[in-house]
C-alpha cells in the first residue's frame, strides 16, 4: 500500500483497523457467521487486455485505484516522497484525458474511489515531510463540492490518519483510522447523512475497511490473530465475515469488490528481497486466480474491478523504479 504517510503497504490504504465504537457514532450490528477460505491462485483462464496508463505529468509514478461502470478511473501520481506529491486524478470513460483532482489547500490528494453518481472519495494532506510521516485526512467530493470527512475519534494517531477508500451507489463510503496505540478501526460514512458506522469482527484487533458494493458487502484486510499474517476478507451486509486468504501466501489484501462479490486485490510470496507480490481476483464460485500484468509479473496490484470485470491497479519496473498504471478489460 502507499499512502500520504508512506507505508511500506502499497495500495489506496495505509494499514489495517477494527471497528470501536465513539460517542456519536452508529453502531453497527454484530457478525452473525463467520467462515474461511483458503486456496491457491491459479494462472488465469480469463484473457485480458491490459493498458499501461500514466499521467503524462509524471511518467514515474502512477496508480489506477478505481473504475465504475462507465469506465471512469480514479488514481493519483506522485511518489509521496519529498518534493513529489501524492496528486489526485480521475479520467473520464472513453478518453485518455487526466482531470486533476484535489482537496482545495490540500499539499497531497489521492483520489481512492468512484461511484456510479459521479461521487469520489480519498484522502488528502497537508503535510509532505521528509521522514514521510504525514497527516491524512478522509474526504468526499459531491459535484464539486469538498468535505472532510474523518471518524470521530478521541484517541487518533499523532500525526492523524484517516482515510476513505472506496464508495457504492447508495453513497456509503468506507476506510478507517489509526488511533494513538497504532491500531486501525475500519468504518463505514454515510455521506447523505454525514453518520459514521464501525466495520468490526469478532477477535479482530486491526481492520482496513477498503470497498464496499451497493449490496454493502465489504471486503478488506485484518490482522489475522491466530497468525498475525494479514487476510483478506468479504463482510456480506456486516454480518457474515469470510476470510480471504490466498494458500503460502506471506500477506493477503482485499481491495475492491463490485456487485457480483468478485473480489480484487494483491497477495505476497515470500519476504524482504525475494518477496513477490501478485493481483488476484476471488468469486464465490471459482475461488482465487491470479492476474499480472505482463509487464509487472510478481510486482502487480489489483486495486479495483468494476461490474463488467474491468479491473485497474498498478505495478512496478526497474526494481520499483517506477510504477505504472493499468487497466485490463477482459
Amino acid at each position: 500500500m502507499r499512502s500520504i504517510r508512506r507505508n511500506a503497504r502499497r495500495v489506496a490504504a495505509a494499514a489495517v483497523a477494527s471497528g470501536l465504537v465513539t460517542a456519536g457514532a452508529l453502531a453497527l450490528t454484530t457478525s452473525a457467521a463467520s467462515a474461511a477460505t483458503s486456496g491457491s491462485a491459479t494462472g488465469h483462464s480469463q484473457s485480458y487486455q491490459f493498458q499501461t496508463i500514466d499521467n503524462p505529468r509524471d511518467l514515474t509514478f502512477n496508480q489506477l485505484l478505481g473504475i465504475n461502470d462507465e469506465g471512469e478511473i480514479a488514481g493519483y501520481f506522485g511518489s509521496g516522497a519529498q518534493h513529489h506529491p501524492n496528486k489526485g486524478y480521475v479520467i473520464p470513460p472513453f478518453t485518455r484525458h487526466f482531470v486533476n483532482e484535489n482537496f482545495p489547500g490540500s499539499v497531497q490528494t489521492q483520489v481512492t474511489g468512484l461511484n456510479n453518481r459521479g461521487v469520489t472519495v480519498g484522502f488528502w494532506s497537508s503535510m509532505n515531510n521528509a521522514n514521510q510521516v504525514n497527516d491524512n485526512h478522509g474526504f468526499v467530493d459531491v459535484g464539486g463540492h469538498f468535505r472532510t470527512a474523518d471518524f470521530p475519534t478521541g484517541s487518533p494517531a499523532t500525526p492523524p490518519v484517516d482515510q476513505l477508500l472506496g464508495v457504492n451507489d447508495n453513497d456509503v463510503a468506507v476506510g478507517f483510522y489509526t488511533d494513538a496505540s497504532g491500531n486501525n478501526h475500519g468504518y463505514e460514512y454515510n455521506i447523505n447523512h454525514s453518520r459514521f458506522s464501525t466495520v468490526t469482527e469478532s477477535g479482530v484487533t486491526s481492520l482496513t475497511a477498503a470497498a464496499i458494493n451497493n449490496r454493502n458487502d465489504v471486503a478488506g484486510f485484518y490482522t489475522n490473530p491466530s497468525t498475525g499474517n494479514t487476510d483478506g476478507f468479504i463482510k456480506y451486509g456486516n454480518r457474515t465475515f469470510i476470510d480471504l486468504t490466498v494458500h503460502g501466501s506471506s500477506s493477503t489484501m482485499a481491495l475492491g469488490v463490485n456487485n457480483y462479490d468478485e473480489v480484487v486485490g494483491v497477495f505476497t510470496v515470500g519476504s524482504g528481497s525475494s518477496a513477490q507480490m501478485h493481483g488476484f481476483t476471488w468469486t464465490p464460485q471459482h475461488g482465487f486466480t491470479t492476474i499480472d500484468d505482463p509487464h509487472g509479473q510478481g510486482t502487480t496490484t489489483i486495486n479495483g474491478v468494476n461490474d463488467h470485470g474491468q479491473l485497474v491497479g498498478f505495478y512496478t519496473v526497474d526494481g520499483g523504479a517506477i510504477t505504472d498504471g493499468f487497466l485490463a478489460t477482459p
